[in-house]
């Protein structure tokens, strides 16, 4: 999306907030086309880099003071726009790697991780982001980056930045051509500490998972 459609034209593009969406909105864009399929060989670098830029604008907005929007209640942005055949799509072109184990908060003593998906993860931060993109389209300018910040820290910073770490882990495993274990069988859905995600555990060799998903080790 250009910037005249994203952006009033009387918008500073050095003001934060249009480079806070202009970073919103390339992801929500980028991970909607990798979703597509069409370029599967180049997919995990591919959203290894968009999320790690996503970050960045979200250490921002961390690091920025307390945003609080204009109006007392949040203006109703709309329906959400449904997210499952974005899901879906992902689940499938990840599929090899989709599920792994997360710790939620690490700042809670004697938590065990437990399963998580990367598919689920996305669509669950481009929700979120997509929120906020309605009020900032809208011209809710502070609305959009209040919410942002807020779901920053209550939802989508922590998803992301899990989502990042597992997407660092199946790149690394693959460039230094160590083998990579799959949770065979895994159910998301229940909670799994390190014996059983042991057990479950499965040998999948790198060179499995390399060409299907563009990756390729170190020579």
């Amino acid at each position: 999306m250009s910037d005249a459609t994203l952006h009033a034209t009387d918008q500073n593009p050095d003001d934060f907030a249009v480079q806070i969406a202009d970073q919103i909105e390339s992801f929500l864009v980028a991970v909607t086309e990798v979703a597509k399929g069409d370029e599967p060989d180049s997919a995990v670098p591919f959203l290894l880099l968009e999320v790690s830029q996503l970050m960045l604008a979200g250490g921002r907005l961390g690091a920025h003071e307390d945003i609080v929007p204009d109006e007392r209640y949040e203006p109703d942005p709309g329906p959400e726009q449904d997210v499952d055949q974005l899901r879906e799509n992902l689940a499938r072109l990840l599929d090899p790697i989709d599920v792994y184990s997360e710790v939620f908060d690490p700042y809670e003593p004697r938590k065990a991780p437990v399963p998580a998906r990367i598919s689920d993860d996305l669509t669950d931060v481009i929700t979120d982001l997509r929120h906020g993109m309605v009020h900032y389209k809208a011209g809710r300018t502070t609305e959009a980056l209040w919410w942002w910040q807020f779901s920053y820290f209550s939802n989508w910073g922590s998803t992301a930045s899990a989502t990042l770490r597992a997407l660092q882990s199946v790149v690394a495993h693959v460039r230094l051509n160590q083998p990579l274990e799959e949770l065979d069988g895994l159910d998301t859905d229940q909670e799994l500490g390190d014996e059983t995600l042991e057990s479950e555990a499965g040998r999948v060799m790198v060179r499995e998972i390399a060409g299907p998903l563009g990756l390729r080790p170190v020579k």
